[in-house]
């Protein structure tokens, strides 16, 4: 320690020319390099690149655009096919796994091996997969490839290793599941049908086996010709041709007859002893018109025939309805009996399953369910009740409700806030559903070793804010808290414009905020306003207070090169006049607009239940005729009694304790005479014109920022569920990089020469004026405009309303061309951090401290003066003086940290949560409970000095408190910018984490910077990921890739080493149902199944090879024989011994069928003897 005394004496007495950066400022991207003073400070570092390791580890959400899903009744586990190549498979809760494939195609169909952990999947590229579900992390064992014909249809028969393959051609191929190569044996179009057929019956929609007979395929085509194929004899049984064309079949478990789903809207009947015509023909939803004919209806897509044993049959449809009924949701009928009954749905339906008991096709299936797949939702009804209820589904499929605009992530949580937050939203939620368990139950899943509270909150675009549980790789839903409900409903006149815009929602979450030790929640919403939440058990009514705030900056100021030689210093006084007032404004129609909020708070009592209740609403004015630009970044402490906004315009903190404004301040008047910059006034701006009736909305609805990554972007975009991808490494890339314009900290020669006043930052420019630039000498460099991401002005157009225009509605920005220059930047405060800190060099002992980031990368420190005792904080005003201390980076600052002189976060301070309206002794007042409030503990273990982390779009470094000293310095990135960055504790030891707008993901090592990891890990990063990619401890990360899906990952080796056992495990050795008998009378008169060899006619050696061109078989990592021993441990154990014992009882079963055979043939040498004895007995002996 006394060592660091010294370096810090000597810090204290170096030049202030030397404190503002360091010398190596002008090094390459990605060297670390250290200040020259400071080298004795020696903090050891444990992390090494070995520590690090990025991977995807769990997805929750319901799969986006969903294409097919699959169902094992055996190991009772689904699987879910998506547009983009992916494979949700799901079993009960815990059980979640998902698997991608690399091609991206899109999953036609999906076919289980049903209890053999195996899955076929069929994609839109022509392409058959093998995958083994036999391992906690699914992998394709086999592909094959077809070349020439496309798959249209597959069928996998129970207990077969023969798959079904019809293509669009109208051929039907079958593929060996083991080898994963096709078999010789073909059935092609034209033999199937008759040779007197012109026409093509189009391609295959429909394939099954006979319940009675497995001999025969049943082979349906679009065109409406039904063949019942015989796979012995190679001929057709009988053929079908019906004028509608046929989307779906299915049988009677007899095997007598079967359904047809038809284009019309119909249902036929079809009985195998008279195929001339069906017997039966339905309309389910037509009706009879005065002409008697049927009213024409909408293609049955899909149709379900399931028998019971004690009750009519199921027949469950999807569409039909009738063309008249417009506007009528999508349904799906279940008709039982004489009884039908309709289930609208909120959603397209993709496809359904009925669930039965039984694997057999040949037995009475007793459906006992429904899985419905929609577009953006999953659903099971319960078939055993009558009135048919929904079970509560345990996944959360429910992401998506309204469009996510933000997230958050807390891992290590304390342990008693998830159980508080289920406490409370247990109260509210739905009721009706089925009573009994959920039907998916299969699989096995456990805790992991590695278990510690996590917390996932997703702002919404209809206002709401949703609490996650996201401890041990699970998602479950908490709390769900309305912000909506402070605001008073919006009244828009009819026929305006702004009633259109209206519907764009204006409660939008912006950003969240969440302090977990004191359990405040702040919210900033889209219509600039902040509200303030407590945690309460208890009901309470509450008058919501509501600040109105002006924040604007009345100068216009322009970029403009310097006129000094010396380069002042950015933490002392600087050497420019001050400027002169701005011009008056004219008045205008718009100026009666002035001092109102876009929304209106709800001034009345409300009774508000336990929960998240609103305290204090901070809503940001118009001004002149303006709309109040959206706030870019908060902050909050419960210690202080403070919260802290900015935007555009300006800084406003406010005491939320005493409700009032203690500081609104334009980003220009922070500075005061420590301003580095040097400015210039023009004429003041033109007032805007109205032309709607509502300017806020319009406002609104024109401009959205996301103070995060400081990206402003179409509101209509952030709420479309497209998925188009819009670069952001081509707008950013652009940026001039190659002058200290962007924030380099220029050396002591250059400086000299252009001085730190060489440029200059616009807060108040309006939009679409060029700013007056001062003509600059010919010594000069080209002068060039600080180009920030934290208010770039979009060009939108307001009144296109498509997807396509939405999700493209971003312009580049990111220019260096002379025509960006006349774009307006204003300088916005894009990162705030309160905390225990050195407001002035001379500071002994920390105080505390607001540190305000801006978008030309500024750093300001703003001291605070807070009393101590708790009456006198209720009474006595709060005073934030700021004292001209700047400190320089590039790019727009992003994150704060502050560690010790051991290398260790230093936490902020912060109030102990306390139920606010809980029944306490009246005679005992209730006091604050603060922790790392000073004075205490925190100044005796800073009181030797603190490091100041500070992470901007472009650079990071770490000043050295209270000298400012820049220790070190490490340039991220130049071709591209910081998204997101934040201080992750990993391996006990502590990194800054990046993620960059080309995909990178890095770690560098605190307080050195050095680089630990860069990864790219996302080839292509869009506005959604973006806009909700956020850091969290553990190494652990989260983002949308989806419009309803959150993907979680983690660039630790230790959880990337155990998470196969954090995942669960999808197959279960579980033993086959047995066949029931169906005695012998029934047997005799039904027509008993009868067993068919598919090996010896499929095989080669009776239908030979296929042609080699016709389709490619690609590898994998094993055959069948691989994938069943694939399991490892107990699982794998019980798996060997199930494999073996079926190995015996096959064996047994062929040494009982030679028996069999050998005590026939001894009966029949029996027979014959004895025949012979009779004929021979009564000759004589000359008869011979």
């Amino acid at each position: 320690m006394k060592k660091f005394r010294k370096v810090l004496d000597g810090l204290t007495t170096s030049s202030p020319a030397s404190t503002g950066g360091s010398p190596s400022c002008g090094s390459a991207a990605g060297t670390p390099t250290a200040a020259p003073t400071p080298r004795e400070i020696d903090i050891p570092e444990t992390l090494m690149s070995e520590n690090f390791q990025i991977c995807k580890t769990v997805r929750h959400g319901f799969p986006y655009q969903p294409t097919a899903v699959a169902f094992d009744p055996v190991q009772k586990i689904l699987a879910i096919g998506s547009r983009s190549g992916g494979v949700r498979i799901l079993g009960q809760p815990g059980v979640d796994s998902f698997c991608q494939h690399e091609s991206g195609a899109a999953v036609l169909q999906l076919q289980f091996l049903i209890n053999e952990g195996a899955l076929v999947t069929a994609c839109a590229d022509d392409t058959l997969h093998l995958w083994n579900l036999r391992q906690r992390r699914p992998a394709i064992l086999h592909s094959l490839k077809f070349n020439r014909e496309r798959i249209t249809f597959c069928h996998l028969p129970f207990q077969s290793k023969w798959l079904y393959v019809g293509t669009e051609r109208g051929n039907t191929h079958i593929v060996n599941i083991e080898s994963f190569v096709l078999s010789g044996y073909v059935i092609m179009w034209n033999k199937a049908i008759e040779l007197a057929t012109k026409t093509h019956p189009g391609p295959v929609v429909h394939l099954s086996d006979s319940p009675k007979d497995e001999g025969r395929l049943l082979i349906g085509f679009e065109s409406g010709t039904i063949v019942m194929w015989d796979l012995k004899a190679k001929k057709a049984d009988f053929r079908i041709y019906y004028d509608e064309a046929i989307h779906s079949v299915s049988w009677h478990h007899e095997g007598k007859q079967f359904m047809c789903s038809h284009s019309d809207g119909s249902l036929s009947m079809w009985n195998l002893r008279n195929t001339a015509k069906p017997f039966q023909v339905t309309f389910p939803h037509g009706k009879t018109q005065k002409d008697v004919r049927k009213e024409s209806c909408k293609p049955i897509l899909k149709v379900e025939y399931k028998t019971c044993k004690n009750s009519e049959p199921f027949v469950i449809f999807s569409g039909g309805l009738s063309y008249d009924q417009a506007g009528r949701r999508p349904t799906l009928t279940i008709m039982h009996g004489k009884a039908i009954t309709v289930l609208e749905m909120d959603h397209p339906i993709v496809e359904f399953l009925v669930l039965c008991d039984t694997p057999y096709i040949n037995e009475v299936q007793e459906p006992y369910a429904v899985v419905v797949l929609l577009e953006k939702d999953f659903i099971v009804v319960d078939l055993t009740q009558s009135n048919f209820p929904i079970f509560e589904n345990p996944y959360p499929m429910d992401i998506h409700e309204s469009p996510v605009t933000c997230t958050a992530y807390f891992s290590d949580c304390p342990p008693d806030v998830i159980p508080v937050l289920y406490s409370i939203g247990a109260k509210h939620k739905k009721t009706g559903y089925s009573h009994k368990e959920w039907p998916l139950s299969g699989g096995t899943w456990t805790v992991g070793s590695q278990s510690y509270p996590e917390i996932i909150i997703t702002g919404h675009a209809d206002g709401t804010i949703k609490f996650w549980d996201a401890t041990a790789m699970t998602l479950q839903m908490l709390y769900k808290l309305k912000t909506s409900k402070v605001f008073e409903k919006p009244r828009v006149a009819e026929g305006s414009r702004a009633a259109d815009l209206a519907e764009e929602d204006p409660y939008a979450v912006q950003m969240v905020n969440w302090c977990p030790q004191s359990r405040l929640l702040c919210v900033a919403g889209i219509s600039a306003n902040l509200i303030l939440f407590r945690l309460s058990r208890h009901e309470a009514n509450i008058n919501i207070t509501a600040l109105e705030v002006r924040l604007h900056c009345d100068m216009d100021d322009v970029i403009s090169p310097s006129d000094t030689e010396n380069n002042p210093s950015l933490s002392e006084t600087s050497g420019h006049s001050p400027q002169p007032p701005p011009s008056p404004r004219p008045t205008t129609p718009d100026s009666g607009r002035d001092s109102i909020a876009c929304l209106k708070v709800k001034e009345r009592v409300m009774r508000l239940p336990a929960g998240y209740q609103a305290e204090l609403v901070v809503q940001l004015q118009w001004v002149d005729g303006e709309p109040p630009q959206p706030i870019t970044s908060v902050d909050i402490n419960s210690a202080y009694g403070l919260l802290a906004l900015g935007n555009c315009n300006g800084l406003a903190v406010v005491d939320y304790l005493q409700k009032t404004v203690l500081l609104c301040m334009s980003t220009l008047d922070l500075y005061g005479p420590a301003d580095p910059f040097q400015r210039l006034t023009h004429s003041p701006r033109k007032n805007r014109q109205s032309t709607s009736d509502n300017l806020c909305m319009r406002g609104l609805s024109n401009l959205y920022s996301d103070s995060k990554k400081r990206i402003r972007t179409s509101y209509q975009s952030l709420t479309e569920l497209s998925d188009n991808q819009v670069s952001l490494d081509m707008e950013r890339s652009k940026s001039p990089t190659s002058d200290h314009v962007n924030g380099h900290c220029p050396s002591p020669a250059s400086s000299q020469q252009a001085g730190v006043g060489g440029r200059g930052r616009m807060p108040g420019a309006a939009v679409g004026e060029g700013p007056r630039l001062a003509r600059r000498g010919p010594s000069r460099p080209p002068f060039r405009k600080a180009q920030s991401a934290a208010c770039m002005e979009i060009s939108l157009p307001v009144a296109t309303h498509t997807e396509e225009s939405r999700e493209n509605s971003f312009s580049r920005s990111r220019s260096s061309s002379v025509s960006s220059i006349d774009r307006d930047t204003k300088e916005a405060v894009s990162a705030l951090q309160f905390g225990e800190s050195y407001g002035r060099k001379g500071d002994a002992l920390p105080t505390p401290c607001l540190w305000v980031g801006t978008s030309l990368g500024l750093v300001l420190l703003m001291p605070l003066s807070i009393p101590t005792d708790d009456q006198e904080r209720m009474e006595d005003p709060v005073t934030v003086a700021p004292t001209g201390t700047v400190l320089m980076l590039k790019g727009s600052v992003l994150r704060f940290a502050f560690l010790d002189c051991g290398g260790a976060v230093m936490q902020t301070p912060y109030e102990v949560w306390r139920d606010p309206n809980a029944s306490d002794d009246p005679e005992r007042p209730r006091r604050r409970k603060l922790v790392n409030f000073s004075p205490g503990s925190s100044q005796e273990a800073s009181a030797e000095g603190q490091l100041a982390v500070v992470c901007s779009e472009r650079q990071a470094k770490v000043f050295l408190m209270p000298s400012q000293a820049c220790l070190y310095v490490h340039n991220i990135t130049e071709a591209s910018f910081v998204i997101r960055a934040d201080i992750l504790s990993v391996s006990a030891s502590i990194c800054l984490a990046c993620f960059l707008a080309n995909g990178h993901v890095m770690t560098l090592s605190l307080p050195s910077l050095r680089p630990l990891l860069d990864v790219n890990y996302l080839p292509l990063t869009d506005m959604r990921i973006a806009r909700t990619f956020c850091f969290s401890h553990g190494g652990q990360a989260l983002y949308l890739n989806s419009p309803t899906e959150i993907q979680r990952i983690t660039c630790s080796q230790d959880m990337c080493h155990n998470l196969q056992e954090m995942l669960g495990e999808l197959f279960i050795p579980i033993e086959t149902p047995e066949a029931q008998n169906r005695g012998f009378l029934k047997g005799f008169f039904g027509g008993n199944a009868q067993t068919f060899d598919r090996e010896e006619l499929f095989g080669e050696a009776v239908a030979g090879k296929a042609s080699g061109s016709l389709a490619k078989h690609i590898p994998g990592q094993g055959g069948m024989e691989g994938m069943k021993v694939a399991a490892s441990g107990v699982v794998g154990d019980l798996a060997r011994a199930r494999i073996a014992l079926d190995e015996r009882g096959q064996r047994l079963g062929e040494l009982e069928d030679r028996t069999a055979l050998m005590m026939t043939s001894a009966e029949c040498f029996s027979k014959n003897a004895h025949a012979l004895m009779l004929r021979c007995k009564d000759k004589k002996w000359y008869q011979w």
